[in-house]
This record gives C-alpha cells, sequence and structure tokens, in this order.
C-alpha cells in the first residue's frame, strides 16, 4: 500500500509488519501504519488502529479498534489493549500489561513490569489501567500496581500502589486525592 491514508487505511512501504516468527499479524480494516513501525508476528489489532512513526508493537499483543500509538512508543509484547485507547508519543508499555477501553496514556509516560530490576529473579508483571483512566504526561506506573476505572494520574506523578476508581494520583510518590468535579466523568476519545 502506499503512504497516504484512505478509507482502506495504508501500510508504509518503509514499515516491517510482520518481524521474527510466527503467526502473520492481523490488522483489521482502515489501519494506518507509518513508516519506522514494526509489528511483529502473533499481534492481532481491531479495525481503525492508526501508529505515528518508528512505533513497535512486539509479539503475541492483542489491540482492539480505534487505538492509537504514537510515534516512538514502545509495546513490549504478550500485553492487550482495549479499544480507544490513546498511547501518546514515547509511551513505554512493557510485558504483561493490561489496559482497558478509552484510555489515555500522555507523552512519554512509562509503565514498568519488573519490581527488582536485575537484582532478582522476580516474575514481570506489568499494571493494569482499568477503562477511562488517564494517566498523565512522564507519569510513571510501577508492576502490578492497578489503576481504576476513571483515575485520573498527574503528570509526572511516580505510582506506587492501586488508585481507586475516580481517584487522582498526584507528586512522588503518588499521593491520592479527590478527583476534581472538573476530571469527572468518562474519557471522550471516540
Amino acid at each position: 500500500m502506499s503512504d497516504t491514508n484512505d478509507d482502506t487505511g495504508s501500510i508504509s512501504p518503509d514499515a516491517d509488519v510482520g518481524h521474527g516468527e510466527g503467526a502473520d499479524p492481523v490488522l483489521g480494516d482502515e489501519a494506518v501504519v507509518r513508516a519506522g513501525t514494526v509489528i511483529y508476528h502473533d499481534v492481532v489489532v481491531g479495525d481503525r488502529f492508526q501508529t505515528g512513526h518508528d512505533a513497535l508493537v512486539r509479539e503475541e499483543t492483542e489491540i482492539g479498534d480505534d487505538v492509537l500509538v504514537g510515534t516512538h512508543t514502545v509495546i513490549d509484547g504478550r500485553s492487550t489493549i482495549g479499544s480507544g485507547v490513546s498511547l501518546q508519543t514515547r509511551v513505554y508499555v512493557p510485558s504483561n500489561t493490561t489496559i482497558g477501553d478509552d484510555v489515555f496514556v500522555g507523552p512519554g509516560a512509562v509503565l514498568t513490569n519488573d519490581p527488582h530490576p536485575i537484582r532478582r529473579d522476580d516474575e514481570l508483571v506489568g499494571p493494569t489501567i482499568e477503562d477511562h483512566a488517564s494517566i498523565g504526561a512522564n507519569a510513571t506506573v510501577l508492576p502490578g500496581v492497578t489503576v481504576g476505572r476513571g483515575a485520573f494520574v498527574a503528570a509526572g506523578a511516580v505510582v506506587t500502589k492501586d488508585v481507586p476508581p475516580e481517584t487522582l494520583a498526584v507528586g512522588c510518590p503518588a499521593r491520592h486525592e479527590e478527583l476534581p468535579e472538573k476530571l469527572r466523568g468518562e474519557n471522550k476519545i471516540r
């Protein structure tokens, strides 16, 4: 396909769709895959998927409909991402992460899955981001943490423990506060 967008979608000739060994990736209708993007085998993606430039989607990842994977964003595989998700520029999603529907993850946010990097041989468990949660720019979410439905993680926060639904997490380490009225409700991504 050409590098232009039309009703049928497009895959840049400079993208690598089907990297590695395994089953060919499945991309839904109207996918737009931009130059430099690498999508491994054993990936299943829904309709209206879109990447920025130089995105990476590793093996055994399932992605729903209407998902944006921004420029230089990395999804390290073995993860599940719902529909209506917006992963902005330079987001890192480690393996074994679950992201629900209508989730926003701001630029430079980092999700982690290793509780003791290279010090101990621990099971890698990524975070769970529930439906309609928002994570601000440059926030960090530690392994195994759940960010509840409709919760809001402020920019730059370091989330070390579960964030209850409809709660604001702010600071380093993040403390929980009442979600301001203006931030209540569902994300309007799609």
